[in-house]
């Protein structure tokens, strides 16, 4: 039975145009576990003016008991649609999911275990690819789409985190207005982790808590992972703590990538990618500083 001292955890998630995957993310929420230690509600902020998510919240909410507000950010903007998110939670916690993940059964409860029993300020968990078709040998090879694990406890640095699979106390979140950078089209997550960890807030790793991100095959286009390293590489001089030392690290990296680029190819498509996305990235932070923006989109799809 659920105890009055029960905490209260809202579920916040970002939308934009995919239907498909924000409905396996809400059947597996209705999954979760809590052992009555916690409660939980979800919140889904849809960053399309079409409002094309609310179709799919309504069906949902009618399924199910779990407490699910819809709220729309018509600005286009990542970090526009997360501010949004945490102005209608509720609770003592917030936890952060993207729309194209989906969690195992035991997120949340690992989450909320390792962060009582860690004393901390936050946690985050691994995300783990997933893929619904085969994708081509060259994905798998180059590896983007996996990402650094550590062990449960382990204090991250800033750098190490992002929002995919976050949870935080919320009177963190109240403490900055607005707690993301609407500067920000990308990395606007690392940006928030970067002034709470410099104001002494501690975050932790919990390796049990995992979600799972759909890579679907738009996302095995090259012209896909091109553009997010050049908007990747745009948002890097808006980090406070970017300087010259960055500029002059891109300055060398820029002619040794490209003059690699020939050989890399002859070593495997994985490679060649590889180095070409790197080189992008440096390329975004030149350009940023020039004012050029090679990708003008809020969110690269294609």
């Amino acid at each position: 039975m659920m105890t009055c001292e029960a905490k209260h955890i809202t579920v916040c998630i970002c939308t934009y145009k995919r239907p498909y995957l924000l409905k396996r993310l809400l059947a597996e929420l209705a999954k979760q576990e809590t052992e009555d230690l916690f409660t939980y509600s979800i919140v889904v902020s849809d960053n399309d003016q079409l409002q094309s998510a609310e179709a799919t919240i309504s069906s949902f909410a009618a399924s199910t008991d779990l407490q699910i507000k819809y709220c729309s950010e018509p600005r286009q903007g990542i970090a526009l649609a997360r501010n949004k998110a945490v102005e209608n939670a509720k609770g003592e916690f917030v936890a952060f999911i993207d729309d194209d993940e989906f969690p195992s059964k035991g997120w949340l409860l690992s989450l909320y275990k390792t962060c009582e029993e860690y004393k901390v300020d936050g946690v985050l968990g691994p995300v783990r690819r997933h893929f619904d078709e085969k994708p081509p040998e060259w994905i798998l090879r180059s590896r983007f789409y996996e990402r650094p694990e550590y062990r449960t406890g382990y204090v991250l640095a800033w750098r190490e985190g992002r929002s995919g699979n976050l949870l935080v106390k919320s009177e963190m979140l109240s403490s900055e207005s607005p707690p993301f950078n609407p500067e920000f089209r990308t990395g606007e997550d690392q940006d928030f982790l970067r002034r709470m960890t410099g104001s002494g807030r501690v975050f932790v790793w919990c390796n049990e808590a995992a979600v799972y991100e759909v890579v679907p095959p738009n996302r095995w286009k090259r012209t896909f992972l091109i553009k997010r390293a050049f908007l990747r590489g745009a948002m890097e001089p808006k980090m406070a703590t970017f300087g010259v030392g960055d500029v002059t690290k891109s300055l060398i990296a820029v002619p040794l990538y490209i003059l690699a680029l020939p050989i890399s190819l002859m070593l495997g498509q994985h490679r060649f990618m590889s180095f070409l996305v790197r080189l992008c990235d440096h390329l975004g932070k030149l350009l940023a500083l020039i004012g050029i923006q090679v990708v003008h989109e809020e969110y690269v799809t294609e």
